[in-house]
């Protein structure tokens, strides 16, 4: 049998998977490609006189050297030279996946084009002329439903006949304009003449336009000082022609040849669909009017979500309130005991504490999963893409940012779609900075607390705001000192505007809420056992409470504790913030989950308690502080270290520790700092 290797390249979630699944049924194993992290899938495929082996290439938009993603798949396809190529694009968006077509039409390799996902796209009212689009592309076209398994046998024909064929030189190649091709042409001829070995190994037209477009990995390559300074003159050059960077241009170009080949192949039976579309995204991406509504939504959604949590988050008060009482009941009347405090004390003041929270958050999940759904988060992204770029990142450096508004591990994975290192490191320092999940406990804890009814949702929108613009300002001074270097352009995907399913919004909220569930009885539970452990003993001399009054006793009994002792050590430090030491300890117990700060204070002031009576947490808060140390207690919250998981997974991503412990630092140095200027200032105008 004859031994072919194909390679699947494709867009991320164009479907590639469910093809490679269809071509190797369970003939395929999984490892890492040497000296990265990327995933290496390889199977085996048998049909009629070949015995193919198929590569699943990482997933990419391009094939850039931006990431490491990028890197493999066309270092494979350059170095290994695989027989045939197989393209598998999203046929639902065909415009946005052919655009990595276009770069393998311009290394020359065998290509086959799979519009997969043909029957959503049939759906959707696309009709193709595949014939004369396989024309075009001088690539043959075959229609799949790859998690359906229908187009395979197509596909391993389309395979087959390829493979015979022989190589032939494309006739169509994407023109650049004028100016750009007599800066090609310059270049091209010099690296004929002196970089012989380079151009017949990537082709001298390919690696022409892979240096006009600043790709370092070939940049590298290149020892000829001519060649680099003549790149570098027509990149000046190009540059004060077109008042942009070459590399854009030519991207724009790429997306020319696209529109044109699918404007003459592609009709469409639901036209009024796509101006609809337009129509809305002329709205909600005007430069001018996009950022108001943008702010205008993330208002409603923090105004809803204490206006309708609001009563749930009561009803649970009032549950964990009878739960105490059921408990202590149990106990004869004026009797103690420490299983009754550790139960109503430590289990049901922590867990509980922070559970009576759970509406707001499933309520913030559900707004956000129905923007996401929706396909307006995208168009946010897309809006932020102008502010982005003035800081030295770009709108999609927004998509993870979004996604902290959830959770910050996820979020730091999620900035494996950005392109090189400079922007991913950035992005992943400053990715605490948006307000997650868990620390919306504490600001559903200190704004009823301190705050009127008709200031709760905006004071929520103000401090969710405020992380966004301390994380741009952070990002710009990481740019201009730290992560120096030059904003690489990419093309914002939109996906098409859908009305959401109930069942998929409550699938979407109930996964994150199920998560935060998890945590407060497992983590928060033992942290709050522990907690209470460290809050009761060591037990203080029974002697020395003898002349003391019921409250007074109390307190010498908390300050005894060990948590009172570490918390009466970094009072002076905190102090200035306008914190004392029991704020100080929740604070230290938040860097194991920002949601132990809530269960920790619950802690404190159950088992510290002055009185007898019946009070909410909130209630208590109120006695002790003040509206501004309220304020403060949330922007320290919010600007300060993340939690231990967080640091672990930036250190995983950056694999460095160095990094992981440079956030961790950084951030508490700057909470400490703008808090300390805010309660200073606010103290200073409370006493005129």
């Amino acid at each position: 049998m004859k031994k072919i290797t194909v390679a699947l390249a494709g867009n991320p979630n164009s479907g590639k998977t469910s093809i490679f699944n269809m071509l190797t049924g369970a003939n395929q194993h999984v490892g890492n490609y040497p000296g990265v992290t990327v995933e290496k899938k390889e199977g085996f495929c048998k049909y009629k006189d070949y015995e193919m082996t198929v590569l699943d290439l990482p997933g990419t938009y391009s094939l850039a050297a931006y990431s490491d993603e990028e890197l493999v798949a066309r270092n494979f396809i350059i170095n290994q030279q695989p027989d045939i190529v197989v393209d598998i694009i999203d046929a639902s968006n065909i415009e946005r996946n052919l655009y990595l077509a276009t770069q393998l039409i311009e290394m020359d390799v065998p290509l086959i084009l799979v519009f997969n996902m043909s029957d959503i796209a049939e759906r959707k009212g696309l009709l193709f002329d595949t014939k004369q689009l396989s024309k075009l592309f001088e690539a043959e076209i075959v229609s799949t439903i790859g998690n359906k398994a229908k187009g395979k046998k197509e596909l391993l024909d389309a395979i087959t006949e390829t493979v015979q064929k022989t190589k032939t030189k494309r006739t169509h190649r994407i023109k650049y304009g004028q100016e750009i091709e007599k800066e090609l042409s310059k270049i091209e001829t010099l690296i004929t003449d002196k970089e012989l070995q380079l151009a017949q190994k990537y082709g001298s037209r390919w690696l022409t336009v892979k240096l006009l477009e600043r790709d370092s990995d070939i940049t590298g390559k290149i020892n000829d000082t001519q060649i680099l300074e003549t790149v570098t003159d027509s990149i000046n050059h190009l540059r004060n022609i077109f008042g942009d960077e070459p590399e854009i241009i030519i991207a724009d170009r790429r997306y020319g040849f696209i529109s044109g080949a699918c404007q003459e192949t592609i009709k469409t039976t639901v036209e009024s669909r796509h101006s609809k579309s337009d129509m809305i995204d002329a709205v909600v991406t005007n430069r001018i009017l996009g950022l108001p509504i943008f702010l205008l939504l993330m208002y409603v959604v923090f105004q809803l979500t204490f206006t309708i949590g609001a009563y749930p988050m009561g009803w649970l008060e009032h549950f964990f309130e009878w739960a105490a009482k059921t408990i202590t009941g149990f106990w004869p009347v004026g009797t103690e005991s420490w299983l009754q405090s550790l139960l109503v004390d430590g289990v049901i003041g922590g867990v509980g504490g922070v559970i009576v929270f759970l509406p707001n958050i499933l309520l913030l999940f559900l707004a956000i999963a129905f923007l996401e759904d929706t396909g307006y988060m995208a168009r946010a992204a897309f809006v932020m893409d102008h502010i982005m770029h003035k800081i030295g990142l770009h709108g999609k450096s927004f998509i993870p940012m979004l996604i902290g508004f959830g959770c910050s591990i996820p979020a730091i994975m999620g900035t494996r779609i950005l392109e090189n290192k400079r922007n991913r490191f950035t992005t992943i320092m400053i990715m605490p900075l948006m307000s997650c999940g868990a620390r919306l406990t504490i600001y559903a804890l200190i704004i009823p607390a301190f705050f009127p009814e008709r200031w709760r949702g905006p004071m929520l929108w103000f401090i969710y705001l405020i992380g966004i613009i301390l994380a741009i300002i952070c990002a710009k001074i990481l740019r201009l000192t730290v992560f120096k270097g030059q904003t690489i352009p990419f093309v914002m995907e939109l996906p098409p505007y859908r009305v959401p399913t109930l069942k998929s919004l409550c699938i979407h909220m109930w996964q994150r809420g199920w998560m935060y569930l998890k945590k407060a009885g497992t983590i928060i539970l033992v942290i709050s056992i522990i907690l209470w452990f460290a809050m009761s003993y060591p037990k203080s001399n029974e002697q020395s409470l003898a002349n003391l009054t019921y409250e007074q006793a109390q307190q010498t009994k908390l300050e005894y504790s060990v948590i009172g002792r570490i918390g009466r050590a970094i009072e002076p430090v905190i102090k200035p913030l306008g914190f004392d030491w029991k704020i100080g300890t929740a604070l230290i117990g938040a860097t194991a989950a920002k949601e132990v700060f809530v269960s920790q204070l619950a802690i404190v002031y159950a088992v510290g308690s002055t009185d007898k009576k019946s009070h909410t947490l909130r209630e208590k808060l109120q006695e002790n502080y003040t509206p501004l140390v309220g304020f403060c207690i949330m922007l320290f919250c919010l600007i300060s270290t993340p939690c231990i998981a967080t640091i672990a997974i930036t250190k995983h991503e950056t694999n460095s520790w160095a990094w992981a412990l440079f956030q961790f630092f950084g951030l508490t140095v700057l909470a400490y700092i703008i808090t300390l200027i805010v309660y200073q200032a606010g103290s200073l105008l409370a006493a005129q």
